[in-house]
């Protein structure tokens, strides 16, 4: 007998609810984790084995994606909001999640709506992306570009240029750190991969 078979209605009830908040949570870290430019935790919210194209497969060549895409854009703000989630047994669940993006390219500011086609899966009770197909509905060029605002010295003003993603952490050592830069040629762990 399967544990599913052996729960009462109101525990499967249960289980389907931390189900649906597990993959909430995890699809919110991906913003974040995106947006402070921390790869390390980006990657870790994949599963073990995931796919990544002609880079193979594995958190190391994800890692390798995420360190050449996330180069091509400077601040990147993403405000996930519809998110539908259906689970298709235990440890399987599929997830349609709608993301408006804020994106600097150059010079440049873009507004994004963007939907997120997922399956994820679950591991030793933790829930994992098993892909994730990122869509575009459109890309736009904002009005006010926010790049060339004074700082807003917050609280003071209520507009101007803030302090994140600049004060985070991980986002000084995404942008220091030469091993995450495709374009200064492989690392050794790029090399043992």
């Amino acid at each position: 007998m399967t544990k599913v078979a052996a729960m009462t209605e109101s525990e499967l009830d249960i289980e389907k609810l931390l189900a649906y908040e597990a993959i909430r949570q995890l699809v919110a870290r991906y913003a974040v984790a995106v947006d402070a430019r921390d790869l390390d935790a980006l990657v870790n919210l994949f599963v073990d084995d995931v796919r990544v194209g002609s880079l193979g497969k594995g958190r190391a060549a994800l890692r390798r994606s995420f360190a050449t895409s996330l180069r091509d854009i400077g601040v990147s703000i993403l405000n996930t909001g519809t998110h539908v989630i259906d689970l298709v047994d235990e440890d399987h669940a599929t997830g349609i999640v709608y993301c408006k993006g804020e994106i600097q390219q150059g010079s440049r500011w873009i507004h994004q709506a963007i939907v997120y086609e997922d399956l994820y899966r679950r591991t030793a009770r933790c829930w994992y992306f098993v892909r994730r197909n990122h869509r575009l509905f459109y890309g736009a060029e904002v009005g006010t570009n926010p790049l060339g605002l004074p700082s807003a010295n917050w609280p003071e003003h209520h507009d101007g240029w803030g302090t994140v993603p600049e004060a985070w952490e991980s986002w000084q050592r995404f942008w220091a750190d030469p091993a995450d830069d495709p374009t200064k040629g492989p690392t050794e762990e790029m090399r043992q991969a």
